[in-house]
């Protein structure tokens, strides 16, 4: 999954959302530096990686990408489905999504010191063209794809995907239904096993 759906599965804990949020360049063993609420984020984040990669309805969605984008599928398909949960999200939550990544704009800027590097400088863009936001839009779906296939040496073709979006969308966003509502559930019994096993 990517940004969006992490930080929702995260509950209502700032600094567990900051560290499911931040978790990716956090390698090994070094989530151990940090405060035990952000450690609880970074290891929920590791099991929700673990379990979408290994789901059935997931891989579908992949398999329908892997002949042209190859080992990008997945981060395609992660972004895909951040986009259903941005456009469903009155399905998910009672805050609006503007009002619910305004708040978590204000908690990153709040703990910035807690931040990776990497995260801090892309605080400036993350927030300046609000792709949390943007995600619930085709064409912001297509402005972040654009932005990975950069990121790539635009190697990846991922900017293209949009395109398999268009193509394929009532399938894709009838597997993400499918899948997060099991991913909910299973986020939230994992988040109870973390901060039963910190306390």
């Amino acid at each position: 999954m990517n940004y969006l759906a992490h930080i929702y599965l995260s509950g209502d804990n700032h600094l567990v959302t900051i560290g499911n949020f931040m978790a990716d360049g956090i390698k090994g063993k070094s989530y151990k530096k940090y405060p035990n609420e952000i450690q609880i984020g970074i290891l929920l984040h590791r099991n929700i990686d673990t379990f979408t990669d290994a789901h059935e309805t997931v891989r579908l969605s992949t398999k329908r990408l892997h002949e042209k984008y190859g080992h990008y599928s997945g981060i395609i398909v992660d972004i895909l489905y951040d986009h259903f949960l941005a456009k469903n999200w009155h399905k998910y939550s009672n805050v609006p999504l503007k009002a619910y990544v305004e708040t978590f704009y204000g908690s990153l800027e709040t703990h910035y010191e807690l931040l990776p590097l990497r995260i801090q400088k892309m605080m400036p863009y993350m927030l300046t063209d609000n792709w949390l936001l943007g995600y619930a839009s085709i064409e912001g779906i297509s402005r972040v794809l654009a932005g990975m296939d950069r990121r790539t040496n635009n190697q990846s073709g991922m900017d293209e995907a949009v395109i398999e979006l268009q193509k394929f969308y009532t399938e894709f966003e009838s597997e993400f239904f499918s899948f997060f509502d099991e991913l909910i559930a299973f986020s939230k019994q994992k988040l109870n096993e973390l901060i039963n096993k910190n306390l």
